[in-house]
């Protein structure tokens, strides 16, 4: 019994020490070990107020493109250009009709549509300055059939002017915006007519065609200047696109493409060292009014001065010869040797009487049937009917020493 309680004290004497030993102050911590991923985030807290406006940055770079304001715009600073590219083909190349009434255009008499058709049902006329007329309907497809195209009367032809066919039973989008309107895109329909290829700003070619959007300008003219573009490449864009193609005895030009230019020497020069862009050829011409900025004798000098008595008497031009209408735009009398547009191969062979080679191709340079017949053919000539012969003898060393080249060209005389 005494020996229980023995083992009881002592039990509790270890058990007081234990508590005693535990109750001591906390050791050292240990190092820390890896940090653990991140929690998740917790509640935002509420919006705090907002701070004070800083101070305004610099401007930054602003452009606004240029836009195209018309041919009328240029004319409240320019109207002296403006005035002699208003009676010029170019802006009249295509023509809206508006409330149902014919365009006025100048040199042209297109006063009814096409048979069948009211202006009701006609969109665009195409041309008519001079030459002739074709009409695009309200779906934007050219008018085609056997009375489609409206030809002028040619003065030079005397032929009338009168209704023909035009590509009878076929349907024929209008795809000749890029070089008949101003601000061209081949994007989409003009519109929303199905047969209308691409859009435009402005119908016929304007002032901006050449010139480039004029609205920067306008604003501000000493710090824009308009486009200006004088070498040959920008008129042959549109007016040598094509090759050149034969047909009723003539090179057919009926988009009024100069690809016949390229035989001859004159390719090498610009247009507008001849030609006055915003003047055109017709109307200054038909004014008897000098249409061209260049004369041939201006650079031919030598050749200017032996001219014959006899076409000297009946003022020949050099042109008349150099530069025949040998190109049909719309009508030609192959009787006469005559069309409605000259050509500018300018070299004569006097050696070649046709213009055709036995394939059809035209040759490259002119032959005596275009540059003499159009006034020596007995028909609407002004001269009499002239065998092979004799032209092929008045043509050898025709610009020569004027006693070598004289004999010959009195006894062809009228």
């Amino acid at each position: 019994m005494k020996a229980g309680r023995s083992a009881l004290l002592l039990i509790l004497i270890l058990v007081a020490l234990a508590l005693a030993a535990c109750s001591g102050r906390p050791g050292p911590m240990g190092p820390a070990g890896e940090p653990g991923p991140q929690g998740p985030p917790g509640p935002s807290g509420p919006a705090g107020a907002a701070g004070e406006r800083g101070p305004a940055g610099q401007d930054g770079v602003s452009y606004e493109p240029p836009q195209f304001v018309g041919s009328q715009v240029c004319a409240e600073c320019h109207q002296d250009y403006y005035d002699r590219f208003i009676q010029s083909g170019h802006p009249w190349i295509m023509n809206p009709v508006v409330d149902g009434q014919a365009p006025n255009i100048p040199g042209g008499n297109v006063t009814e549509p096409p048979e069948g058709l009211t202006w009701d049902d006609i969109s665009y006329v195409i041309g008519g300055y001079n030459w002739k007329a074709l009409f695009v309907n309200q779906d934007g497809y050219l008018v085609t059939g056997e009375t489609a195209q409206f030809n002028l009367d040619s003065p030079t032809l005397e032929l009338g002017e009168g209704w023909t066919a035009f590509h009878t039973g076929e349907e024929i989008p209008y795809d000749c915006g890029s070089c008949h309107t101003t601000g061209y895109s081949a994007q989409d329909n003009q519109d929303n007519m199905p047969g209308m290829v691409g859009t435009f700003v402005q119908p016929g070619v304007q002032c901006e065609a050449c010139h480039g959007a004029g609205s920067l300008h306008v604003n501000n003219p000493r710090a824009y200047s308009p486009r200006v573009v004088r070498a040959a490449p920008e008129c042959r864009s549109c007016h040598m696109t094509s090759e050149v193609v034969a047909g009723n005895g003539f090179i057919q030009h009926t988009d009024l493409h100069y690809g016949d230019l390229f035989p001859g020497k004159h390719v090498l020069i610009d247009c507008v060292q001849c030609h006055d862009p915003h003047s055109g050829v017709v109307a200054p011409r038909e004014a008897r009014e000098p249409y061209l900025r260049a004369t041939c004798a201006g650079c031919h000098y030598e050749a200017a001065l032996v001219q014959k008595p006899v076409h000297d008497r009946i003022r020949v031009d050099c042109v008349d010869c150099h530069m025949p209408e040998m190109i049909q735009v719309a009508q030609g009398d192959p009787e006469s040797f005559k069309a409605d547009l000259p050509t500018h191969q300018v070299v004569i062979n006097p050696t070649q009487i046709g213009q055709f080679a036995e394939d059809g191709t035209v040759l490259p340079q002119i032959g005596l049937d275009y540059a003499c017949r159009q006034c020596h053919n007995g028909a609407q000539g002004i001269g009499p009917s002239l065998p092979d012969d004799v032209l092929l003898s008045v043509a050898q060393n025709f610009h020569g020493p004027l006693e070598e080249a004289a004999p010959a060209a009195e006894t062809a005389a009228p």
